[in-house]
């Protein structure tokens, strides 16, 4: 026994202060060796606040009536309540003594200049494909283009042992790709800076990728099938971005896609929950050449027919119907008026219900937020639009609204199923309705 002691506890010395070390190491920037000091060169910081704009970072750090880029905003998770950082040049509450080498690992690692580990709300794992150029862009940006402002962080709501942030140099390890975006030989310039935007600056797997029990997206590129294939986050139902008719962008051209992230809406959909802040805040300044190359990628990704379901074809129109269905009345006198007695909507104001995404998907998530919370304004060219989706929380009861859904998502060949009372419920108690004001956050 005492021979078996000597042999391990030295052992167990070296495990421990090996693990120590991996999981307090700096990780590497390219830019170590460079001054800290920040250019202040126009080009750079104009370029800079571009990617700022295909990172979306001004809906996480900042909040309507902040300063911009002052953080407080807060994120709910599994595992509690995450508030956003001030990444403003501040110096005694921002990243104002950040070199741009710490910057880098902050965004490209998940590591801040003090050495803790970010929580993955932080989407390092697809900034981690953002190039050294961008990364120096971002960086110029952030401490010449943006205003400093003195505001203290909030200490996230996570309890113990969660908060522990080394076990995140280990998830790091297994679920973060090393290296910037690396392009393809096969394919040509336009998809590969589609790729780019897609896996790196517009983290557009955070969302529309399922994730693992770990929390890990399950695939950041094309080389799965899981990769943009849809996934529940935060009481919406991020939609397949593959090629997928029912559930996904399988119906939709190349400049349907364009005209969608350009003007937050085409002939099948307009953006709501989630995605009207993405337009507000991002698509809609990205460039067309950009734009187009997002749509180009897109097209690209196979769908999947037995997830999927067979194709959608118009069926039988509500008048066809009878109105003592359940939901069918509620749907005649406070749907219909805009959405169509068959379900076709008013496109491009308008969304069709019949075919929609959120009507052929089996997650209700969507439409029951939808319809208890109504829709933000969606603000183009600094235009807010005239149709808005109403709230319904304060009309119809957990069942109505549980009916009416079934009613629309069982209509028209529609794919989606029953919605229960309960799902509603569990919604209703849990989020809030939609502001009626236009939010647009300032970068400067």
């Amino acid at each position: 026994m005492n021979k078996t002691i000597k042999y391990l506890l030295p052992a167990g010395i070296v495990v421990a202060a090996g693990l120590g070390w991996f999981v307090n190491r700096t990780p590497f920037s390219p830019f170590a060796n460079e001054a800290s000091a920040p250019s202040a060169d126009a080009q750079l910081v104009q370029r800079g606040e571009y990617v700022a704009r295909l990172s979306d970072c001004v809906a996480c750090h900042s909040t309507p009536k902040g300063a911009p880029f002052a953080g407080g905003l807060e994120m709910a998770t599994p595992m509690g309540s995450i508030y956003a950082t001030n990444i403003t040049p501040d110096k005694q509450t921002g990243i104002g003594n950040y070199s741009l080498a710490d910057f880098d690992r902050a965004v490209r690692s998940g590591v801040a200049a003090d050495g803790h580990r970010l929580y993955p709300a932080m989407p390092y794992p697809s900034y981690a494909k953002l190039s050294d150029d961008d990364v120096r862009a971002l960086y110029a940006f952030f401490m010449a283009g943006v205003k400093p402002a003195q505001q203290q962080n909030q200490q996230s709501h996570i309890p113990w042992p969660l908060n522990m942030r080394w076990p995140l140099a280990l998830w790091n390890t297994a679920f973060v790709d090393d290296g910037a975006y690396q392009a393809k030989p096969s394919e040509d310039a336009l998809w590969n800076r589609g790729a780019y935007i897609v896996q790196g600056a517009g983290h557009c797997g955070s969302c529309h990728t399922p994730r693992s029990l770990t929390m890990n997206e399950k695939s950041l590129d094309e080389s799965s099938a899981t990769f943009l294939s849809g996934s529940l986050l935060d009481g919406w139902y991020a939609p397949s971005l593959r090629q997928d008719p029912n559930t996904g962008l399988g119906r939709w051209s190349e400049q349907e896609i364009v005209d969608y992230l350009k003007t937050g809406r085409n002939a099948h959909s307009v953006v709501v929950g989630t995605m009207a802040e993405v337009f507000n805040n991002s698509t809609q300044y990205m460039s067309d050449p950009d734009l187009k190359a997002i749509a180009h990628y897109l097209v690209s990704l196979p769908g999947d027919p037995k997830r999927d379901g067979p194709p959608w074809k118009p069926a039988a129109k509500l008048a066809e119907q009878p109105l003592s269905t359940p939901g069918a009345a509620n749907y005649m006198a406070k749907c219909s008026s805009c959405h169509g007695s068959d379900g076709s909507g008013q496109a491009p104001w308008i969304p069709p219900l019949a075919g929609a995404s959120s009507s052929m998907v089996k997650e209700g998530a969507t439409s029951i937020n939808a319809t208890l919370n109504g829709s933000e304004r969606v603000v183009a060219n600094g235009i807010p639009d005239s149709y808005r989706m109403p709230p319904y929380r304060n009309q119809l009861s957990d069942q109505e609204v549980a009916d009416v859904l079934t009613f629309v998502r069982t209509s028209w060949g529609n794919q989606g199923g029953a919605v229960k009372a309960d799902e509603v419920k569990e919604l209703r108690e849990r989020t809030n309705p939609a502001s009626s004001n236009p939010i647009i956050l300032q970068m400067r």
